[in-house]
Order: structure tokens, then sequence, then C-alpha cells
């Protein structure tokens, strides 16, 4: 706002194309006659405006249409009757007990953290201090999962009574939904029962990597359940090799040219590589080296491999890049600001505030 949208000389348009034109309509002498113009001109705006309107890409609205519509179905799947059908097919039960004997047999077993202990160094390193609390964190989802289910099949047969609970996990299976109970243990979410079983069993294969021949190369981030513990543990580790203080010291990173960590041969001399970035907002350009604007129905973009680097702060200046949030989902974070797992520094040539207005971040995962 400023005195320059009154001018008559250069009028000034909040918004313009060949349909709309948003401005401050020519008004004459009277308050009377300024009151009747303006109504006539607020009578000509359209009822719904596009996106662009508001400085946002076309995909913004394929967003809210996309939320919306999820929004719709999920209250209609909670609407649903909860009884038996009489159709001829599966019956509700009988339905569950496939889905939760499906996914007990894909159950693991516990790590033995003792084990664990004994096969890394005394005094641990950081990073081996993450890779315990991840484990007993896993071991807790996977007991709480094991034994909820197990409960929910002798509910089903009628060995014991049907607590809220366990209709509530009854209800999350049948709908296809992860169950709140479980949910509360494991990091922030927003795929499908399915999806989440994919996620869950990757997360497995991560851990049993890093227990059986050490560290990953490259850090399948969103695998971790308190990714910002990891990263603080990189940023620990080399303060301590160079004497760094820690808290003068912050994190860099930068996009690499590889695009699947199968391309990466070692890991770096400091800080480390991650993967499993999806870009919202914008598009990575791989032969610039930069962001640039979404294509048309593209929304979200997975970002190339990212090498993450602990640095002394006073060391860090940066130029022609943009602090990108990095999200756990695209829910993104609450008003306290639980969500945001770090910032990564991605290269631009256009001016920083170009990408705040087009909301671009990174999350760690998609839906």
């Amino acid at each position: 706002m400023g005195d320059f949208i009154f001018d008559t000389f250069q009028p000034f348009h909040f918004f313009q194309d060949e349909t709309v034109d948003y401005r401050i309509p020519k008004v004459g002498a009277g308050n009377s006659q300024n009151r009747d113009a303006f109504l006539q001109y607020v009578e000509t705006l359209p009822l719904a405006n596009a996106p662009d309107v508001f400085g946002l890409h076309g995909n913004a609205e394929i967003s809210y249409f996309t939320t919306t519509a999820k929004a719709m179905w999920a209250l209609l799947l909670n609407l649903q009757p909860q009884t038996s059908g009489e159709g001829g097919g599966i019956s509700r039960e009988a339905f569950i007990t496939n889905v939760a004997e499906g996914i007990q047999a894909k159950l693991p077993v516990p790590f033995d953290l003792d084990r664990v202990r004994t096969m890394i160094s005394d005094p641990p390193l950081p990073t081996q201090v993450v890779l315990l609390q991840e484990l007993e964190r896993f071991n807790k989802l996977v007991v709480t999962m094991t034994s909820s289910l197990v409960e929910l099949g002798r509910a089903l047969s009628g060995e014991v009574g049907m607590s809220q609970q366990l209709d509530n996990i009854a209800t999350a299976l049948f709908n296809g939904q992860l169950p709140q109970m479980w949910a509360a243990l494991a990091p922030a979410t927003l795929k499908s029962l399915g999806n989440w079983m994919i996620h869950f069993d990757r997360r497995l294969a991560q851990y049993r990597g890093w227990v059986e021949n050490g560290e990953p190369t490259v850090m399948w981030l969103p695998g971790l359940h308190i990714p910002e513990s990891y990263l603080t543990a990189l940023v620990q580790t080399t303060c301590r090799d160079n004497g760094w203080a820690l808290d003068r010291s912050t994190l860099y990173s930068a996009v690499t040219e590889y695009r699947t960590a199968a391309e990466v041969q070692s890991r770096p001399t400091s800080g480390c590589y991650v993967e499993g970035l999806f870009l919202e907002g914008g598009a990575w350009d791989a032969v610039r080296g930069c962001l640039t604007a979404q294509r048309p129905k593209e929304l979200v973009q997975p970002l190339p491999i990212l090498r993450v680097i602990p640095i002394e702060a006073h060391k860090l200046k940066l130029h022609g890049t943009f602090r990108t949030p990095v999200y756990t989902t695209s829910d993104r974070r609450n008003a306290m600001g639980v969500g945001l797992v770090f910032e990564a520094d991605l290269s631009t040539h256009e001016h920083t505030s170009h990408w705040s207005l087009q909301g671009v971040c990174l999350t760690l995962n998609d839906d």
C-alpha cells in the first residue's frame, strides 16, 4: 500500500489480464457518487478468482481442490455403515482380519539393542547414539503394532470384548487408514495405510543396513523418526573433530548432480548425503542447477541428492540462494513450529521473495 495506488497519471493495477482489472475505480465529487461508482465496480468483479490473481502458480488451484476432495472422501469413509453387509461379498470382520493378518506377517522381530551396543564404539559417536534412539522408537512401534493386532484378532473371534481402542484400529484398517494408536509412535505422515506400510518396510531396511554395514553412504532422511537429531549429530561430530564451538556452527546444504543413491560411491569427508526430499511450489532445473517455475499439473518433484555440510556460522556467506524450509509433510508446520526439520540452501537466479510468494518448500514425504 502507498500513495502510488492513487496516482492518476500512472494508474496502478493490483492485477490485470484480458478478463478482469483490479484497480481503484475513477470517482467523481460527492460521497454518494463515490459510493455508487464503487458499488458498480464491485459488481463487475468475478465471484471466483484464478490463483494468479493472488500471485500464485496455477497449480495452487489443483492443490486446493485436491485437499478439498481428500477431506470430503475422509468424511464419507467415516460416515459409511460400520455393520456387515448382506450383499454376498466378504464381511467387514473377515476383511479386517485379512488386512490384520497381512500386516502381522510383515512385522519384524524387534532389534536386540544390547547386541547393537556391543557393535558400536565406546564411547559411541553422536550418530551412533542417534541410531540407538531410532531403534528404540522403532521397537516400541513394532511391539505396539504386534500386540494391538493380536488383541484385535481375539476380539474379532469373540475371545475378548471389543474395546473402543480396538474398534478404532478395526475401523482404520477397514478404511485403509493408519490407526491413530500407531501414528502416535511413528513419524508424521499423510499416507494411506498401504503406502505407509511400504514406507515402514523401507525404514526397516535402512535400520538393518545401518546396524549390519555401518552408517549409510546416503541417508534416506524420511526414514528417521527424528531427522533433526541426526543432522545435529553431524554438527556435533564435526565440531569435535575441528574444535569448533557447537553454538556457533550451522548446516549448509547444496544439491548435487547425483540423482540416485546408487550413483554415489563414497561418503563425503564432512557432513553427509541425504535423499528422499520433495520440492513443492517450484521445480529444479538440473541443467542450470537452480530453482525454476513449476510445470503445469506437476505439484511435487523429487529433488536430487542433497549434500549437508556442517560449517562455522560466521564463515557462511550465501549469495544467489534461497533458504528453503524443509518440512516433514505437506502440512508444513503448526503454530508452534512443529514439522520444520531444517533449512536447505537452493540456488536461484530470481529474488528470494519470488519463491517466498510461491510458497516453495521441501518435504520429507509425499502424500
